[in-house]
């Protein structure tokens, strides 16, 4: 082999740990590995690797996608590897020692076919038994006694998920599988025979549920007019909840996600034994597909499907019906044949007379298409149909409701052999009924982060055409579930993440979240029922004209009660004589016939039970379903006075709302807010403000601080040296919280120039702070939370570029990474960028990211 082939070999070998993110400059013990294998891409050993994963697809994507994902596969496994030797206190010249072991180790095939498994669809873990039992064959170091598979596999398998989903190839084969394992899953149950007509009932089916219903929305249709159901849905995950307990189930989202994390249960509000085992027993269980649940191979005969308002149940009952009705024609008699019954249209007529039960229903014409009803008893005889019934809470009288549910009941005692399954809203549901039927009952989950990710790259796929904008809207909505804790806490709703994509076309999120708050409370006050037409029984004698916007004006005025009791903004906590003296004011006045008080009870109920605002903590009291709408009313709140009613001056603003909050953590998205909204000459004198406070450090003595929570979690065993650092660099956030909010509420606001000296001022602080870090060792979170801050709210400033440019030569390395992430981030495209991502690509000081590394390969390969 001549020179030039060597350089060829070396050039190649070098491109593909660019493309992996292994450059030198990772810093990875183990990087030999990975340059071994970048030099033998030629073997194919991705072959092995993906052996499995993919055998279903038909059309495998070319090579270098394979090896791409392969080698970004192996360096995630290394680098977990790395870590858990190092957090079993391992030295360098110790890891060193499993270099060789481990290139003998990947090339065994049934290693590489257990870490390929976890590209998979819907790969919940890898088999850790083989992988621990070929290692002990190896003639290898042993590993250190604490050493954890478990934890190695279980974080590898999180990261291939993202591997898939920043590829778009990837993310295209793992649809194409999502889509035979549906259609094999529910291919048990048996289909109707040619003279019931299935291609007529097949277009009726995809003529009412076959486009997704954005109306209530998004009003102008323009962009999802033929967005297809079945291409967007993503099957949630479930728990069983058989013994329905509706108190557990009741909590205000922030506070169950609180004991989710710590696997326990609040003994200040849960006090009962029962309550408290159930709760546990019910937290215990491992979230299953609801596709497990419903396919046909599944052995759960009949099932109720409970969930909150907007979680997706219509959805997954209609999405059922579409995987069958999107067959072709000749196929539609082999696999099942859905019969979906909207249950307030069946309530309907059965009220109306013009059915009797459920068979007379079906056989008179429901929405799609009529079915005879002699042949269709005697094929529900033979158990070769399956049943869809939805919505059992929109039946609101009581009585009637009761009696569909009976019908229910008599339709499962008459055809015992057909698979039937429910759906209701959890909150006023009666499960003994149907339970003593046989039923099982089973609990919608919120959007779990791979689920929320999963939507929003089809949302995009699906909604955009290819090129800029489509990426730039997609990373957006990213950046916006990243960096607010309320926003992905209301993604969890596939509703109200529905709404986010759809405002994100238009709109940049997380900076308007107040746009997006008053969409939500819309959508959930108003919208919802008005498209649904739905009409409470018990205010239809009352002369009352309430929309959306009095029932927003209530809740200000309740979040601004809560803000001001002793538990405040982090209590979430409101008694129930207080929201009805509140509520029962806000209507004097309002309500033409019928006692306020009367109106106001009626209000509660609504608001809890139907509009999921409120819901009941018990002993008397209510809370906030999402801590967002606290905060935004409460907001929204303390803007109307200043700026409608004109009963809060800018001087009680600044001493009474930020003087004794901007401390305070649980009022910092409230301030947030609140600069959003206000006109920008009164953000910028709260700013002045913020700035030229001193730090009361003991304010912060029962407080968890920005770091502390960055670090919570780490499998980190921290010696008294550490532990100095650590509470060092605590007090490095502390000190600076002031200009961490200052620089939040900066950023909300919309016309910045308007504020000009304002900005300068702040910049200048932050750089001085940036510039300090020279003479002592700042914090890598530190300097990039300065950096970050920097670069994000003066992106578009002239200075920030050279500015950091001048970072790069700063002796503290944290800032120089930081600076250069930044650059790599920012201003890949600008015309001088390439040569500086190569200068700091192999210097062994900085770790150039790998959104750097795949930049410099893009542009490399353009300019080629």
């Amino acid at each position: 082999m001549n020179w030039s082939e060597i350089a060829e070999d070396l050039e190649r070998s070098s491109d593909w740990l660019i493309i992996w993110g292994a450059t030198k400059t990772a810093e990875l013990l183990f990087q030999p590995i990975l340059e071994e294998f970048a030099k033998d891409t030629g073997k194919d050993f991705a072959k092995d690797f993906f052996r499995d994963a993919l055998k279903k697809v038909i059309h495998l994507p070319e090579q270098d996608v394979l090896k791409e994902a392969y080698g970004k596969a192996l360096k995630e496994f290394l680098q977990l590897i790395e870590q858990e030797l190092i957090d079993n206190h391992c030295q360098d010249n110790q890891i060193r020692e499993y270099i060789n072991p481990l290139k003998h180790f990947f090339v065994r095939e049934d290693v590489a076919a257990v870490l390929g498994h976890a590209f998979e669809l819907d790969c919940k873990s890898i088999d850790t038994r083989i992988i621990n039992e070929t290692w002990k064959e190896l003639t290898a170091p042993s590993l250190p006694e604490d050493f954890d598979w478990e934890l190695v596999s279980k974080l590898y398998v999180r990261a291939i998920k993202k591997i898939i989903n920043d590829s778009e190839k990837l993310r295209s084969i793992h649809t194409a599988q999502a889509q035979i394992e549906t259609a094999s899953s529910i291919k048990d149950l048996v289909g109707i025979p040619p003279e019931f007509n299935l291609r007529t009932y097949a277009e009726g089916l995809q003529e009412q549920y076959g486009t997704v219903k954005l109306e209530s929305l998004d009003t102008t249709g323009v962009y999802y007019s033929d967005l297809k159901l079945w291409k967007i849905f993503i099957p949630q995950n479930v728990r069983e909840c058989q013994e329905f307990l509706p108190q557990v189930y009741e909590l205000p989202k922030e506070h169950g996600r609180r004991l989710r994390d710590k696997g326990q249960v609040d003994e200040a509000e849960i006090t009962e034994a029962e309550l408290d085992r159930y709760h546990r027993a019910y937290r215990s269980q491992v979230n299953r597909s609801i596709l497990e649940i419903v396919a046909g191979n599944s052995p759960v005969q009949k099932v109720v499907i409970l969930g909150d308002p907007g979680a997706g149940k219509s959805s997954l009952l209609q999405y059922l019906a579409l995987i069958w009705a999107e067959l072709p024609i000749r196929d539609l008699a082999v696999p099942p044949t859905p019969l979906l019954v909207e249950l307030r249209t069946y309530a309907r007529d059965r009220q109306a007379g013009t059915c009797k039960d459920i068979l007379t229903f079906l056989h008179g014409g429901n929405i799609t298409c009529r079915l005879d009803q002699q042949q269709l008893h005697d094929k529900l005889k033979a158990g070769q149909a399956i049943a869809l019934f939805d919505g059992i809470d929109e039946v609101f009288d009581p009585a009637l409701r009761d009696e569909v549910v009976t019908d229910i009941h008599r339709f499962t005692n008459d055809y015992p052999q057909v698979r039937v399954i429910a759906t209701s809203r959890w909150l006023g549901y009666k499960v003994q009924k149907l339970r003593g039927a046989g039923f099982q009952h089973f609990m919608l989950q919120d959007l779990e982060d791979e689920q929320i990710e999963g939507f929003i790259q089809r949302w995009h796929d699906l909604t955009f055409p290819v090129g800029a904008d489509k990426e730039r809207k997609r990373d957006r909505l990213q950046k916006a579930l990243r960096e607010s804790k309320s926003i992905r806490e209301l993604a969890g709703n596939p509703l109200l993440l529905t709404m986010m994509a759809i405002l994100n076309r238009h709109q940049e999120l997380p900076r308007d979240r107040p746009e997006l708050y008053n969409q939500a409370s819309r959508v959930l006050l108003h919208q919802w029922d008005v498209e649904r037409l739905l009409e409470d029984p018990q205010l239809k004698d009352w002369k009352i004209s309430l929309d959306y916007k009095d029932k927003q004006g209530m809740l200000r005025k309740v979040a601004h009660h809560m803000q001001s009791s002793a538990k405040g903004l982090a209590g979430n906590i409101i008694s129930a004589t207080d929201l009805e003296n509140i509520l029962t004011d806000y209507l004097r006045g309002i309500v033409e016939k019928g006692e306020p008080r009367m109106v106001a009870r009626q209000m509660i109920y609504q608001l809890r039970h139907r509009n999921f605002i409120l819901c009941y903590l018990g002993t008397d009291s209510y809370a906030f379903v999402h801590q967002a709408f606290l905060e935004y009313f409460c907001a929204w709140e303390l803007v109307w006075q200043f700026e409608k009613e004109k009963t809060l001056t800018l001087e009680r603003f600044k001493n009474e709302v930020f003087a004794p909050h901007w401390q305070d953590e649980s009022w910092h998205e409230v301030l947030r807010l609140i600069s959003g909204t206000l006109d920008p000459k009164f953000v910028a004198e709260m700013i002045d403000y913020l700035l030229a406070q001193q730090v009361d450090k003991s304010v912060y003595s029962q407080q968890e601080t920005l770091l502390q929570r960055r670090t919570r979690g780490r499998k980190t065993a921290l010696n008294s040296a550490r532990k100095k650092v650590l509470n060092r660099r605590n007090e490095e956030w502390i000190e600076m919280s002031n200009l961490f909010l200052a620089a939040k509420c900066f950023a909300e606001v919309r016309n910045k120039q308007i504020i000009s000296s304002t900005s300068t001022q702040l910049m200048k602080r932050i750089q001085s702070e940036i510039e300090k870090s020279n003479s002592y060792s700042m914090g890598v979170e530190m300097a990039t939370e300065l950096i970050f801050i920097l670069s994000t709210i003066w992106q578009d400033n002239d200075e920030t570029l050279p500015y950091l440019k001048k970072c790069l030569t700063m002796s503290n390395v944290n800032v120089q990474r930081a600076a250069i992430q930044s650059i790599s981030q920012i201003w890949q495209d600008e015309t001088d960028i390439l040569p500086l991502l190569k200068q700091y690509q192999y210097d062994n000081i900085l770790d150039v990211q790998l959104t750097a590394a795949q930049s410099q390969k893009a542009r490399s390969q353009s300019n080629t």
